[in-house]
């Protein structure tokens, strides 16, 4: 089968990477920037990926040529294509709790107009080969046509029913998928003592105690409120090993010894939801150096921010820690990046 995975944008290698890992047989057909097409004789249900926003089966995929772009809407071809291809058992097989569905257009990332008597036809004909019916407002599932910029469409439908975490979340709280990634780059391991300095309303202990080994997790902040939230996510799963506590930044080593920490995985203040007491240079510059005293020598430290030049200049003023790797990535529409530090 061919699945269509989206995901948080620039983590398209360590997608791919974890894809290759997991599960056997399967092969990239398209690596692109926050989505991912890929073929496995795996079924749905081992696709229990936590990086994944949303997943899709793959109907089709038709390739545009761009002089062909001006005279007709690309996902309008695909849709007049699609009524006219092979039956597809994609459409055809559904879930017996499954009774209707709609179809949904995007283009470049962005909901599409299309001919309203295109809509009706292609609804006809998915109703035909699926035996479901049309529920334009509240649906059990969705067949979508997307385009892209990269010059192609997908006609597929989608199996996931994840809303977007963006109404949920607090200001500055990080989507569990981006959480996940954090701590994934962190390589964790079994006898990891892991460290969020600015657990916030605890996204990334709560990703990591879930998903991914650890020996002790501590969650530190200085905001009463977000650590009542954090201890609500742990309640009950992390007892006893995954410590919340309201800790400054300079003053972590009164409760971790230094030398002691495995992992350092962090979303630190970008001084855009929340204001440092200090300018936001020398803030930096203080935590990468509390980072690299916290460490055992060989280990990570891995922090999510959109202030790019000031984590730079603070590794650079801390050489016992340099970054060994940066990933461009957008959160919430604004570029940031991830940093991945090594303890030398």
């Amino acid at each position: 089968m061919i699945y269509y995975a989206s995901f948080v944008p620039g983590m398209q290698e360590t997608v791919k990477e974890i894809i290759l890992e997991r599960l056997r047989g399967a092969s990239i057909v398209k690596l692109l920037d926050g989505a991912v097409v890929f073929d496995t004789p795996c079924t749905y249900d081992k696709l229990n990926f936590h990086c994944f926003n949303n997943i899709f089966m793959v109907i089709s995929i038709m390739e545009h040529a761009v002089e062909a772009q001006g005279r007709e809407s690309p996902l309008e071809a695909h849709m007049k294509k699609a009524a006219t291809a092979r039956s597809s058992p994609v459409i055809s097989e559904n879930n017996g709790k499954i009774k209707t569905f709609r179809i949904f257009c995007s283009f470049e990332n962005k909901p599409a107009a299309i001919s309203e008597t295109l809509r009706q036809e292609t609804e006809r004909f998915i109703a035909r080969e699926s035996g479901l019916k049309v529920n334009r407002s509240a649906p059990d599932t969705e067949f979508w046509f997307l385009y892209r910029n990269e010059g192609f469409s997908v006609f597929m439908k989608r199996l996931t029913r994840h809303a977007s975490f963006e109404k949920q979340l607090h200001p500055g709280e990080l989507t569990p998928q981006l959480a996940w990634f954090l701590c994934k780059l962190s390589e964790p391991k079994h006898t990891d003592v892991a460290v969020d300095p600015f657990c916030g309303y605890g996204s990334i202990p709560e990703q990591r105690t879930k998903h991914f080994p650890f020996k002790k997790m501590y969650a530190f902040d200085i905001d009463n409120r977000a650590l009542k939230i954090t201890r609500e996510k742990l309640k009950g799963k992390s007892a006893g090993i995954c410590e919340v506590i309201p800790v400054n930044i300079d003053s972590v080593f009164e409760y971790i010894p230094k030398g002691s920490v495995d992992a350092v995985i962090t979303d630190p203040p970008w001084g855009l939801y929340k204001e440092t007491n200090i300018p936001l240079q020398q803030f930096y510059d203080n935590m990468i150096a509390v980072f690299a005293g916290l460490l055992k020598t060989g280990c990570l430290a891995v922090a999510l921010t959109a202030k790019n030049e000031e984590l730079r200049l603070a590794a650079e003023k801390t050489p016992e820690l340099p970054i060994i790797r940066t990933i461009p990535i957008l959160v919430s529409g604004k570029k940031a990046a991830v940093f991945v530090m090594k303890k030398q």
